[in-house]
């Protein structure tokens, strides 16, 4: 996923948003339901190829969105399809962090569960949104979650993703058992919601310079339960 922009890259980011036409392209692009050609987008916005091209490559050379080959369908060209960076997503669209903080923190209140039950069912929530079964679907979500995961080691039995990002630093550090609590319910439901991953540790550390390090394994398969044959054996 790569580690957090550097202040240039957001300024980048920011102009290239600043334009109204390539700010609604990116909000169209986060509200669709998969990758967009440019042909729906021509459609959309009533501007020739060229004209969306050219808001496109601004875009892609900002990160904000990213690029894909779909799928051929018979001959042709192969087919381009864009659609917005998760993380980019994150931090331009949707929910500001606090916002999203605020209803965590209310329905704390309003229900009575801790802190890891309700970042529970809000993971829960994001990782539904995507595809079940590997970690680059967990690191996918957290990333919307606004932590910039990057997973690190090669170990299929130990999977480490350290969080370069912390989306409540503030918070965090007037108030860490329950923001990290928050965190930790989070990246729990992320892992269940997609599965074959469970979530061994969170390690935490100072929430100005991020890098807390996620601790994950696959999860045991289930044993099989036979049923005993009421019949007698053969011999």
């Amino acid at each position: 996923m790569g580690t957090a922009p550097a202040a240039d890259d957001l300024q980048v980011q920011a102009r290239a948003l600043g334009d109204p036409t390539r700010s609604q392209i990116f909000r169209y692009l986060g509200d669709a339901n998969g990758p967009v050609d440019v042909r729906e987008l021509t459609d959309h916005f009533g501007f020739n190829h060229n004209a969306i091209r050219q808001h496109l490559a601004k875009l892609l050379h900002a990160g904000l969105i990213v690029e894909e080959v779909a799928p051929s369908t018979g001959r042709g060209r192969p087919r381009h399809v864009y659609s917005t960076h998760p993380t980019a997503a994150a931090r331009w669209g949707g929910v500001n962090p606090y916002e999203q903080l605020a209803l965590l923190m209310s329905e704390m209140i309003r229900t009575g569960d801790d802190a890891v039950e309700v970042g529970r069912r809000a993971g829960r929530r994001q990782g539904l949104a995507g595809k079940a079964g590997t970690t680059d679907n967990v690191a996918e979500s957290m990333a919307r979650l606004g932590f910039e995961p990057v997973v690190s080691g090669s170990d299929p039995d130990a999977v480490q993703m350290v969080l370069n990002s912390c989306p409540f630093e503030t918070a965090a550090l007037a108030d860490p058992d329950t923001v990290c609590a928050l965190h930790l319910g989070m990246v729990e439901g992320v892992a269940e919601a997609i599965g074959d991953l469970e979530v061994d540790e969170l390690r935490r550390t100072d929430p100005r310079h991020a890098h807390c390090v996620l601790h994950m394994r696959p999860t045991e398969p289930e044993p099989v339960a036979f049923a005993r044959s009421s019949r007698a054996p053969r011999h």
